[in-house]
């Protein structure tokens, strides 16, 4: 079973990997979340490229993404799941753009932790406002 370290890692893995591989900017995106939010405090960093290849790994599987999805809400607690999709949606919203893809994965990543749908939408349009340029 993960922690909660590595649930919330291995939601920004599925969103990272929805439309490709991992990029090196999302890459980069993910370890200034993992050093930055106050969830990870006690995370050691060094474990990250760790976690990182596991989902990868996880993800490659026959219905993958299904285990992925149960792994993650097995191991967040009630009052992180707020927490894994805003940072999912901080992912999806910090290149500007979202494929339908990544759509499609916010979608069943707020589905299966059973995110309000208000509670998604101020969520989505934080991430927004977040990342908005001119």
């Amino acid at each position: 079973m993960l922690d909660h370290h590595r649930a919330l890692i291995y939601t920004m893995v599925i969103v990272s990997a929805a439309d490709s591989d991992l990029p090196d900017a999302e890459l980069r995106i993910i370890d200034d979340i993992v050093k930055d939010f106050p969830v990870f405090r006690d995370f050691d960093r060094r474990d990250l490229s760790r976690a990182l290849n596991d989902c990868t790994e996880l993800m490659g599987r026959e219905h993958g993404l299904d285990e992925t999805l149960k792994a993650i809400k097995a191991a967040l607690p009630g009052k992180l799941r707020e927490t894994a999709y805003a940072i999912a949606c901080d992912l999806v919203a910090a290149d500007g753009e979202a494929s339908q893809e990544e759509l499609r994965i916010i979608e069943l990543i707020r589905d299966r932790l059973n995110i309000d749908r208000l509670i998604a939408a101020a969520i989505e349009r934080s991430s927004r406002a977040r990342f908005q340029t001119l």
